[in-house]
């Protein structure tokens, strides 16, 4: 059996003349568990709360992933490509060009992943549509801040080996083997 009691000063003051007031209408009746409206919405949400604390920290470990895999596969590839980038140089590539060149490799990849992924986060979002709290699932501007906060991460993650590439010298690239 479940009460509410409506109160004009604190809560705690009231668990005492709560229990009397019980007592007074049947003295048999126990009353346990005496706690707040606002507790008892709390301790009701706890278990959403850390479902969306874990959902948030897996997601951005999962960008974190992003980043550190999107800026392996560029400083990878700019060392590949290092004599390439050298004869570019010694044929008056400026270091912005070269920059540009790794820089639109990631950002070509990363707009690829994006593509694919609106696509399949579309597709999906008709069977999480139950879980989706307040979002409709085509919700452009969900999908707008997803992919504009990748393609953050993804001129992050090309920033260095962008650099890195820019300042190669020429003659040790043409040397490079």
């Amino acid at each position: 059996m479940y009460f509410e009691v409506r109160a004009s000063r604190g809560p705690a003051a009231l668990a005492s003349a709560v229990r009397a007031a019980a007592r007074q209408i049947d003295p048999n009746l126990t009353l346990f568990d005496l706690k707040t409206q606002d507790a008892q919405i709390e301790e009701s949400l706890m278990q959403e709360r850390l479902f969306v604390r874990l959902s948030g920290f897996f997601a951005g470990l999962a960008t974190l992933l992003v980043a550190v895999g999107l800026y392996g596969l560029l400083a990878y590839t700019a060392t590949q490509r290092f004599r390439e980038i050298g004869v570019r140089m010694a044929l008056g590539a400026l270091p912005r060009d070269i920059a540009r060149l790794v820089v639109g490799q990631g950002i070509a990849l990363a707009l690829a992943g994006i593509a694919f992924g609106s696509l399949a986060a579309a597709a999906l979002t008709r069977f999480l549509a139950g879980l989706l709290f307040g979002v409709k699932p085509g919700d452009p501007a969900t999908f707008i801040a997803v992919a504009a906060l990748l393609l953050l991460v993804a001129l992050v993650s090309c920033s260095i080996p962008a650099w890195r590439a820019s300042r190669t010298d020429p003659m040790v690239a043409l040397r490079y083997e």
